[in-house]
């Protein structure tokens, strides 16, 4: 079963960019769609953009326009990257497959904690 692995998480004032990574066991992200999801303490996982593996990204209206999701195959890495933040991105972030029903998923890494405040 498919690890992950998350990174880059931290404060940011409002406004600013940030920049997260993912990383897997060798050639998962080649094969699966990948997402980025994110949760808030009493809230579901919700994805927040995805990205298949054939390089189409697609995103959740609030992050159209300020995230970006990237995929690198050779350094088995995804990114998000997150431009002019505000406090509603305030969350955990997590990468995974791609899954319209977040909870039916299990292989869950510690994800990373973006705080976004001045």
């Amino acid at each position: 079963q498919a690890w992950f692995a998350e990174s880059g998480g931290g404060l940011v004032q409002p406004g600013g960019s940030r920049t997260l990574s993912c990383t897997s066991s060798q050639g998962v992200f080649r094969r699966t769609t990948m997402a980025w999801y994110r949760q808030v303490p009493g809230n579901e996982r919700e994805v927040v953009a995805h990205i298949t593996d054939d390089d189409r990204p697609r995103y959740a209206d609030v992050v159209k326009g300020r995230f970006s999701i990237s995929k690198d195959n050779v350094k088995n890495t995804v990114s998000l990257q997150m431009n002019r933040l505000n406090s509603d991105d305030t969350a955990a972030y997590y990468c995974n497959s791609y899954s319209v029903i977040p909870r039916s998923l299990h292989n869950w890494g510690q994800g990373t904690l973006v705080t976004v405040s001045s």
